[in-house]
């Protein structure tokens, strides 16, 4: 049964990513099947044709090949149709957009004319548009489970070198068991989780590792 408006629930952290057979401009995906084994970001946009979402995927199509290195797919949702993406899309690649090289969109557009995608995913807010998403974007591990949400107001562009930054950040707090502190960049320290005690603090002070550092007895950094 379809979902209204008003009974649409974002999947949360942890959860799954909710799949679905779509046409994108590249062919017909099942998500997320079809990238299994690699790490995702599914984005949602407004509409084509419009400022801020231009400036995002350009400015999106410009990183591709970094996340890429980084074994992410990229794809990005919206409701209107192939055809409208397929001509945005020539549009765009014609644009030298900050005194820059035209570029090629590289990922998949997602059409979304029945709105069931965007119901999944919790992308169309009631109070912004009952028919057009919000800026949404779900990070989503190679084992399928959605590790970061983010979602911006349809006027506000979003920062794409801080969802790559997110990204880069997941995996290293995943292959090491490690945590990341605030303002962090590749190839900055990271955290380690924190000692239950004074005491054990001061243990593993006494073990003098030379990778590890700490500022108080509950935050322990690793050098990296």
């Amino acid at each position: 049964m379809s979902q209204s408006i008003d009974e649409v629930r974002v999947p949360l952290i942890g959860d799954s990513a909710p799949k679905f057979t779509a046409e994108t401009t590249l062919g017909k995906i099942n998500f997320p099947d079809d990238y299994y084994g690699k790490w995702k970001i599914l984005f949602s946009h407004p509409a084509d044709f419009t400022p801020v979402c231009s400036s995002e995927i350009i400015e999106l199509s410009y990183l591709q090949d970094d996340f890429k290195k980084l074994s992410t797919q990229l794809l990005v949702l919206s409701t209107d149709g192939i055809n409208s993406h397929m001509e945005w899309i020539k549009s765009l690649e014609s644009i030298k957009y900050n005194d820059r090289e035209s570029v090629k969109v590289e990922f998949p557009l997602i059409s979304d004319i029945g709105l069931e995608i965007s119901k999944q995913y919790g992308m169309l807010h009631a109070n912004s548009s009952k028919t057009k998403n919000i800026r949404g974007v779900f990070i989503i591990d190679p084992e399928n489970k959605i590790r970061a949400i983010s979602f911006y107001p349809m006027t506000v562009g979003r920062n794409l070198e801080e969802i790559k930054r997110t990204l880069i950040a997941l995996q290293p707090s995943d292959n090491q068991d490690v945590l990341i502190p605030a303002n962090w960049k590749d190839g900055d320290d990271v955290l380690i989780h924190s000692p239950k005690s004074v005491e054990e603090s001061n243990k593993m002070k006494e073990k003098n590792d030379s990778k590890l550092y700490s500022y108080t007895w509950y935050m322990w950094f690793k050098k990296i």
